[in-house]
């Protein structure tokens, strides 16, 4: 099959690279891990005036419209560099879920804002696996929403909180576009295992209007930009499987013990070849699911996004581990880019659904229970 890119997408992706190598350096990042907020506003927004947010918004509303392809090349990128920032929360899921749910005066409200980096938006969607966890009740011409919602990535920096809720009484769902600053929402924010930002939203008796209530029953809406935002997440975790093996492979050549380059040892490079065939997994399974991630046919997408998500889940434990033992105790010390992109592998087991519960879900979906 061909893999090759069109000169445009070739292009997003060298653009973005560029970027990163020029002004997103590992000295440079930590220096932003450590500072007040976590990321960096800078940063935002040079990724907005090279259009990077206005990424998947669709040219008819003043996106460019690179679709899957252009998040999965981007977000290659993105991986590979280790971004703080909230590209794959606001510019991939929350831009999608406003794309596939809300109307066109909704649409043109929120997305040139998106786009511009002047508001960012995150999706608290589903309740790490457990459920929507919050219910809407109707109230006089708007609603009450009460719940909560746990580990939603962003969360504690957004401007703007994109809230699925269960209508009471059916099943129903409906997805609201509600200011971080409306009453009754405390956010507690934490640094996650890989120094992204999240937070626990809590939702006491919260008063929305009728007009933040974005178009009618978003499940399917929601699923659709879920699906979408898994794909690029997968496409991440590539790019940081990339950085990792090529770290471990200039390492294993720059390292000396008896005398000679440990890569020259014949056990470290079956380890490292095992190593290269897990990440050329990976890539294809994410090329699956970039191909399918907007299927019409829900079981079809669900199918191909599990699996790929399995495939990429096993090699990102294996890539990992097999290169901080590689490096020895130093693969674990902060200063060094490797234990990062660990630890990044390691939260992308965990996001979006982890390895064994895709790997269940893939599981049933084959025997049709």
């Amino acid at each position: 099959m061909d893999f090759s890119f069109n000169d445009e997408q070739q292009m997003l992706l060298d653009t973005t690279r560029r970027l990163i190598a020029k002004d997103y350096t590992f000295a440079h990042r930590m220096k932003i891990r450590e500072g007040a907020d976590g990321w960096s506003r800078d940063t935002w927004m040079q990724l907005a005036d090279l259009g990077l947010l206005a990424l998947t918004i669709p040219e008819d509303d003043g996106g460019i419209g690179a679709g899957a392809i252009g998040a999965m090349l981007v977000s290659n990128a993105v991986g590979e560099g280790l971004l703080l920032e909230p590209f794959h929360a606001s510019a991939i899921v929350a831009t999608q879920a406003i794309v596939q749910i809300a109307d066109s005066e909704q649409r043109a409200r929120w997305l040139p804002a998106l786009a511009s980096g002047e508001t960012i938006a995150v999706l608290a969607h589903d309740d790490a696996g457990k459920g929507i966890g919050v219910e809407a009740t109707p109230d006089g011409s708007g609603w009450k929403l009460t719940g909560h919602k746990q580990a939603v990535y962003h969360g504690d920096i957004a401007d703007l909180l994109l809230v699925s809720a269960r209508i009471k009484g059916s099943d129903e769902v409906a997805l609201f576009a509600l200011p971080a600053d409306t009453q009754g929402i405390p956010r507690h924010g934490y640094r996650t295992v890989d120094d992204q930002r999240a937070a626990n939203l809590e939702l006491k008796d919260v008063s929305a209007s009728a007009d933040t209530r974005l178009g009618g029953d978003a499940a399917a809406g929601l699923q659709t930009a879920t699906d979408f935002g898994l794909a690029a997440l997968c496409a991440e975790a590539v790019g940081a499987l990339d950085r990792i093996l090529a770290a471990t492979i200039d390492y294993s050549r720059a390292r000396n013990q008896f005398g000679v380059p440990i890569g020259s040892f014949q056990a470290l490079q079956h380890r490292m070849a095992d190593m290269l065939m897990y990440a050329e997994q990976a890539r294809s399974m994410s090329y699956l699911a970039t191909s399918r991630c907007t299927d019409a046919d829900a079981d079809v997408r669900r199918a191909a996004l599990s699996a790929a998500k399995v495939s990429i889940g096993q090699a990102a434990r294996f890539v990992g581990q097999q290169a901080v033992q590689i490096h020895g105790g130093m693969g674990m010390t902060d200063e060094l880019d490797v234990s990062h992109y660990f630890k990044k592998l390691t939260a992308f087991e965990l996001r979006g659904g982890t390895t064994d519960a895709h790997l269940r879900g893939y599981a049933r979906g084959l025997s049709g229970k």
